[in-house]
């Protein structure tokens, strides 16, 4: 059973940075790729980054473009994701999810529709 687990959420102030983790275990071939989302009340899941787990390659939104890095550590099976100058706007729960079985495609790399295993969610919080 593949298990998707984030950590690394929590409080910070305008400016700051966090780093997000995802962790993602049992299963027996790896993803193809792994995104970031948030969604914040009352809003739609956003993409906010995506990579692809073989070559590295990645993705970003508009939106955060330049202050958010995915990165991956393929012998811990882990996904990263480095925000920095965060703002209040930020706020949000974010998830991981990986794409298993799956063809990732740049056009839908970013959508929720990509991916077929969800992590709970870990809560970030921007205050000004």
């Amino acid at each position: 059973q593949v298990q998707v687990v984030e950590s690394g959420g929590g409080s910070v102030q305008a400016g700051g940075s966090l780093r997000l983790s995802c962790a993602i275990s049992g299963a027996t071939y790896n993803s193809n790729c792994v995104g970031w989302f948030r969604q914040a009340p009352g809003m739609e899941r956003a993409g906010l980054a995506s990579i692809y787990t073989s070559s590295g390659d990645t993705y970003y939104g508009d939106s955060v473009k330049g202050r958010l890095t995915i990165s991956r550590d393929s012998a811990t099976n882990t996904v990263y994701l480095q925000m920095d100058s965060l703002k209040p706007e930020d706020t949000a729960m974010y998830y991981c999810a990986a794409s298993f079985g799956r063809l990732c495609v740049p056009q839908t790399i970013l959508t929720t529709n990509q991916y077929n295993y969800w992590g709970q969610g870990t809560q970030v919080t921007v205050s000004s």
